[in-house]
């Protein structure tokens, strides 16, 4: 048994605290929360910011973890790459972690590595970016290191720059500034992987969809294997030479691209699996390999060697979108889940709530994993699960 120390402790970290519990780990969770979903699967929650380095330290100096990290959130890993530096563990190191955060300087390495990124600049003033909108008239803001589709906003006049300039800059976390990119208009793409001391595999390749009232914000994940429109062994090959170009030593990433003019042009990567379960239940369904187990035995030292299991042809994760206004009533999640093909739903509303279009995607009502042999199938699937959960507004 080993002492797991884990920063952040939202639902989407909760299956990592799981499967180090199952495993016969000891675990302390740290999230800023008091009732953070992974605290009560933890032996011990403690309530500290996950970007307060030094309080996570000392949390840390407390407990002696044999083992920090994070899985599925962007801003604890320059955390955990700190207390681990710190502490003679195990991690990425800081100026890594900081590559693979700071969306600027993830920029600036990608492009001189030859990665294809759009255009961009880094801004601290509304002027500054205007400068860039007037030889970009598409352009995108971006904080520089958030996570969650937080303070994004497409934009097309010095207007728009002044009426978002401020909910993005809001969310910058390492400095008082954006990023300004050109807006690459075309099919996107996630890539998931694991890193060990000797190979790096990809364990998940999906394509999106978006809501149609927002660009910025996925509604649909295809997971396959193959694609006929689009050559996944290149988009393999290239995200494999850019992992490595970065410099990570081992664990789990997630990394999108947008497909335009015959190229896959790097949108962001990052040290930590996809969120809303892809690493920790997705990449297991279409590959085979318990990524969470592998990482949590990588970090401690056991093993990093590979084992797949049973998989599926593909998988898909949706987001619900149901009509705005009052919930009067939810029904069918309960007959839902004993459809075939149905691996996980959930609805983060209740009757009597207002449901909204979604912001970002930390404002989505819900979502559903499923999985099936063929595209036909699965998208069947989606429409029995789609047919027996009703949220009925007013």
């Amino acid at each position: 048994m080993a002492k797991i120390m884990v920063v952040a402790g939202g639902s989407w970290q909760c299956p990592i605290v799981k499967t180090a519990k199952e495993m016969g780990h000891y675990v302390i969770c740290t999230n800023l929360y008091e009732d953070s979903p992974a605290f009560k699967y933890a032996d011990a929650g403690l309530v500290a910011n996950v970007l307060d380095k030094e309080r996570n330290l000392e949390i840390a100096k407390e407990y002696k973890p044999d083992a920090v990290l994070t899985e599925q959130s962007d801003i604890a890993v320059p955390t955990v790459a700190y207390v681990a530096e710190k502490l003679g563990l195990k991690g990425i190191g800081i100026e890594v972690a900081d590559r693979f955060t700071n969306k600027y300087k993830m920029r600036e390495f990608a492009s001189k590595a030859g990665v294809p990124v759009p255009e961009y600049k880094l801004c601290r003033t509304v002027d500054e970016a205007a400068i860039f909108l007037n030889e970009n008239p598409l352009s995108i803001i971006k904080p520089i290191d958030s996570q969650s589709s937080r303070g994004i906003h497409i934009v097309r006049t010095k207007d728009d720059l002044e009426r978002y300039f401020d909910d993005c800059v809001q969310y910058s976390n390492a400095e008082n500034a954006i990023l300004i990119e050109e807006f690459i208009d075309g099919t996107e793409f996630t890539v998931d992987g694991v890193m060990t001391s000797s190979e790096y595999v990809v364990t998940a390749i999906s394509q999106k969809e978006h809501y149609g009232y927002n660009p910025n914000v996925a509604k649909k994940l295809i997971f396959t294997n193959q694609n006929e429109a689009y050559d996944y062994d290149r988009l393999r090959k290239e995200n494999m030479d850019m992992i490595a170009a970065m410099g990570l030593s081992f664990g789990l990433t997630h990394t999108e691209y947008k497909y335009r003019d015959g190229k896959f042009y790097l949108i962001e990567t990052a040290a930590r699996g996809g969120g809303t379960k892809i690493s920790s239940d997705i990449a297991k369904l279409v590959s085979g390999i318990d990524c969470n187990r592998l990482y949590l035995n990588m970090i401690t030292g056991v093993s990093d060697e590979i084992i797949k299991g049973e998989s599926h042809a593909c998988a898909m994760l949706g987001f619900f979108d149901f009509k705005p206004g009052r919930i009067t009533d939810i029904t069918g999640l309960d007959k839902a889940l004993l459809l075939k093909g149905v691996h996980d739903l959930s609805l983060e509303i209740k009757v009597g709530d207002m449901l909204e279009k979604a912001q970002d995607d930390r404002s989505r009502c819900g979502y559903y994993i499923l999985f099936a042999e063929s595209l036909q199938e699965l998208n069947e699937r989606e429409r029995r699960l789609k047919e027996t959960v009703r949220v009925v507004t007013e």
